[in-house]
């Protein structure tokens, strides 16, 4: 398949330092070529489940190539269920709450953490399956009566009484049953309600290393389609198979009562077939989770594709793309008739012990009448619950395959919500609205890396962010650079050395207090679905009018409000479409600028601006360091030779600091760096 999906080198390494500025360099690591690039993700849709097929449709979406996913990510912590690379996840600092609960195997069984999601709602449960049972109890009457309308007509008497008995029964049982399963379908919704809140709060805090092993598509086919699998098993998996057995216990009873030697004959033949039925579960259970697999991976395709439509277009790989879709279509064709033929086969097997076992009840009945040992009414009574039986054994089988498919959707669930995630909040932690007090950073002796194959991105990492001012990290592309903002947004976790913000060890910070005391920028500046304002607000949504009209004018987007239909109340369309790339980065700018950070840092925000606004944008950066902390990477000169202080990062290392008039005189790194910059400028 091929990959069309866009990547970005988001990590940077680093060089050997000296300069004038107290900067060191240690470590003997290897240079990591940057962070994992997000996987094209998209909406994966949620589909039917054909129940007495047995047959499930949950949506896996895994790598953009097709790869089906049919296990969790491994864990962080140094735990695991399967990266989709193989690879082990890098080693956390240590397990915060709700972090995994171990490994393969380790933890409740499926069949427990479903359980665990039906006990808040076992109350409404047991009334809806109680109804359910007096419905179809009153349908267990039903051939008795008939056998005294028989014995009516045989006796000559009004068969009346019987008839009207048999009515009030089936209305009974009809009411009764509709009742009861409005009840389970009711209680259904709310525990698909329940995973869905859990499921998402639990994505939300999930770590970043965890999200960068999943594709956006997997991560919604959970919360769509795999919730919604939890409410047929529900009702047909365990509810309605409850329930059979109970029906079909009181059949058997009543058969009993009718003849024991028919009975006799009726359970060697159900049993036999039975024995040979169970042994295709595994089957059916195996190509459930296969199915479910293969069209996640189908849905994973075509979400690459469309996340990167524009590309596919300009490349001319409609074709190409248009074929990889259909081949995991046809992939996810091939498992669903797989499916469909085992749990065929077994609908048909059980099918047959009825209809096998009615000619031998037929054969065996009908001589014992003729002998005159067995009343006709009794035979006719006995074939009537014969055929009764059918409704609890395809209840069982149904909802023993209907079990299988959301056993594997509760598998799914669980590992997600076991990948490791963030802290939440403490309750009542508020973020600083109007900080006093810039922020300083010092970096000492950071080692980094991302735990897969790739090199570490920090080797010994070691510089000084003042507080107050304007520092510049620059450097060759590759050079992790942005890792440093990763690392102090705590994306990551570092390896070794430490970090600390305005003198606090970073790992002692509450999160949502770090993370409230500090503004970030991102290169590609991402926009999200809504309104102009929605965006601008994102960050901070109880900015007052007037500090948004400031942001607004300050950045310069006066004329795009200006223009569109609604001004700030203008949808900008799925991920900012409608907009020019200068324009998502301004809007970023104002975003952060509305957050009144401590710590500004800015990744590459004049890349996408024309000179006019980025020479604009100069000005209310260096405004800025007035008052708070910006740290900025940048590879255009312009943006750079005013800062305070310019870190230069190589190959994992920091290799010298100072102002850019020391380091035109003493570094030759940057001075080529700088030479390139002034020549491209000219040109």
């Amino acid at each position: 398949m091929s990959a069309v999906a866009g990547t970005k080198e988001a990590h940077e390494g680093e060089g050997e330092g000296k300069g004038e500025v107290k900067v060191e360099s240690k470590g003997t690591e290897e240079r990591s070529a940057g962070e994992s690039a997000e996987q094209a993700g998209g909406q994966a849709t949620g589909h039917a489940v054909k129940q007495a097929a047995g047959q499930a449709a949950g949506l896996a979406a895994d790598q953009a190539g097709g790869q089906v996913a049919g296990h969790a990510v491994e864990q962080a912590a140094g735990q695991g269920t399967g990266l989709p690379d193989g690879q082990s996840a890098r080693k956390s600092s240590g397990q915060t709450a709700g972090e995994p609960r171990g490994g393969p195997g380790a933890g409740p069984s499926p069949l427990r953490l479903l359980l665990s999601r039906v006990r808040p709602h076992r109350g409404v449960l047991v009334r809806a399956g109680l109804l359910s049972l007096a419905g179809s109890g009153a349908g267990l009457a039903m051939p008795l009566m008939a056998k005294h309308a028989v014995d009516a007509f045989a006796a000559d008497r009004s068969p009346a009484g019987p008839l009207v008995a048999l009515t009030a029964l089936v209305l009974a049982g009809a009411c009764l049953s509709a009742y009861g399963r409005y009840l389970m379908s009711r209680t259904g919704e709310g525990v698909v309600l329940r995973a869905r809140d859990q499921l998402v709060g639990r994505i939300m805090r999930l770590k970043v290393p965890a999200v960068d092993r999943l594709t956006p598509g997997d991560l919604q086919s959970r919360v769509t389609s795999d919730t919604t699998l939890l409410r047929t098993v529900l009702s047909s998996g365990l509810v309605e198979s409850f329930n059979s057995v109970l029906m079909l216990l009181g059949t058997i009873g009543f058969m009993a009562y009718m003849d024991l030697t028919l009975l006799g004959v009726t359970l060697v033949v159900i049993v036999g077939i039975g024995a040979v039925t169970s042994l295709l579960m595994p089957r059916i259970q195996r190509a459930q989770l296969r199915a479910q697999e293969s069209v996640g991976a189908m849905g994973a395709a075509l979400d690459r594709v469309l996340q990167a439509f524009r590309t596919v277009k300009a490349s001319g790989a409609e074709e190409r793309e248009t074929a990889a879709v259909a081949e995991a279509a046809r992939h996810a064709h091939d498992r669903g008739v797989s499916v469909a033929r085992w749990s065929s086969v077994s609908d048909v097997t059980m099918a047959m012990s009825i209809q096998l076992a009615f000619l031998a009840v037929l054969g065996v009945g009908g001589a014992r009448v003729a002998s005159g040992s067995l009343e006709i009414s009794s035979l006719i009574a006995f074939l009537l619950y014969l055929f009764y039986l059918m409704g609890p054994i395809g209840g069982l089988v149904e909802g023993w395959t209907g079990l299988q498919s959301g056993l594997a959707a509760v598998r799914r669930i669980d590992e997600v919500e076991s990948l490791p995630g963030e802290p939440a909040a403490e309750p009542g932690a508020v973020r600083q609205e109007i900080p006093a007090i810039p922020l300083g950073v010092t970096f000492q002796d950071v080692t980094f890396g991302y735990g897969d194959e790739r090199a570490p991105a920090h080797k010994g990492v070691t510089f000084d962010v003042p507080t107050g001012g304007l520092v510049a990290l620059v450097g060759p592309s590759g050079a992790g650079k942005s890792t440093v903002f990763s690392l102090l947004e705590r994306f990551y976790d570092h390896d070794g050395g430490t970090i600390t913000v305005a003198g606090r060890d970073i790992r002692d910070w509450p999160l949502a207090e770090l993370r409230g005391s500090l503004a970030y920028v991102e290169q590609d500046a991402p926009v999200l679905a809504g309104t102009l304002r929605e965006n601008l607000v994102f960050a901070a949504p109880d900015a007052e009018e007037k500090a948004l009209t400031e942001a607004v004018s300050r950045t310069r987007l006066d004329s795009l409000v200006a223009r569109l239909p609604e001004g700030l109340d203008t949808a900008v369309g799925h991920r900012g479409v409608t907009l020019s790339g200068g324009e998502r980065q301004r809007i970023a700018i104002a975003r952060a600028l509305l957050r009144r950070p401590r710590l500004l840092l800015l990744d590459e925000v004049t890349s996408q601006l024309d000179a006019v606004n980025e020479q604009a944008l100069r000005d209310v950066i260096l405004e800025l360091a007035e008052h708070t902390t910006v740290l900025v990477i940048a590879h255009r000169l312009s943006t750079v030779r005013h800062a305070d202080r310019i870190v230069v990062l190589e190959d994992g290392r920091v290799r010298t600091a100072g102002t850019h008039e020391e380091l035109i005189a003493g570094d030759d790194l940057y001075r080529e760096l700088a030479t390139t910059q002034l020549a491209a400028e000219v040109r």
